[in-house]
């Protein structure tokens, strides 16, 4: 009796982090193939009277495979430990509120529409796993050592000109900052809330 592949049984076990993987890969080859059918449709331009999908839909949009592959193993593996704590609808509109959040913040630091990627929401769930872990330790939210503090240095190097000078591309500062305070927020009050809930079940 043959065995389910590895990527199968990770794919049943997270369809929501599977779900967000594989439109991000879709969002980068509409942006390889077509970017103006992607800035058309799907860049930021809520604010505009545009659909109002194009508020979140940017954080689908990955310009190179780099950007890509980057994005979906820090999503994997700080998305899984939420999805199967938290559940698929708490981590779903985790995603699609902290997209919000970091998009808004980006449009409003920078005023362009031409920016895209899960980053936002990869700092938003980093930031709410690092605080509610703080609050209300659990096997699931314990990283590994180093792990915040390679993300905030990575954050703070973002910000200077060096990756836009050796790579040639923008970088969305504003989302990764606004994802993690935000994420923060959120893990802090849902940190609160479970440890009052733990306390009052003992």
């Amino acid at each position: 009796m043959s065995q389910n592949p590895n990527w199968y049984v990770a794919a049943k076990q997270h369809p929501v982090v599977t779900g967000l993987i594989v439109l991000s890969a879709m969002g980068g080859m509409l942006v390889s193939f077509s970017y103006p059918t992607a800035a058309r449709y799907f860049s930021f331009a809520g604010l505009n009277g545009e659909p109002f999908w194009r508020l979140i839909t940017p954080i689908f949009l990955h310009f190179g495979i780099v950007h890509f592959i980057f994005n979906s193993l820090w999503l994997s593996m700080l998305g899984s430990r939420l999805e199967r704590l938290c559940g698929p609808i708490h981590l779903t509109l985790l995603v699609l509120i902290s997209g919000l959040v970091s998009n808004m913040a980006q449009f409003w630091w920078s005023g362009a529409a031409n920016f895209g990627g899960m980053s936002g929401v990869v700092y938003a769930l980093l930031g709410y796993i690092w605080i509610a872990h703080k609050i209300v330790p659990h096997s699931l939210t314990a990283l590994p050592n180093g792990i915040v503090g390679f993300m905030i240095g990575w954050l703070i190097l973002c910000m200077t000109p060096v990756l836009t000078l050796l790579l040639g591309v923008g970088i969305a500062n504003a989302a990764h900052l606004g994802g993690l305070i935000f994420g923060m927020v959120l893990g802090f009050i849902f940190g609160v809330v479970a440890r009052f809930r733990r306390k009052h079940e003992l």
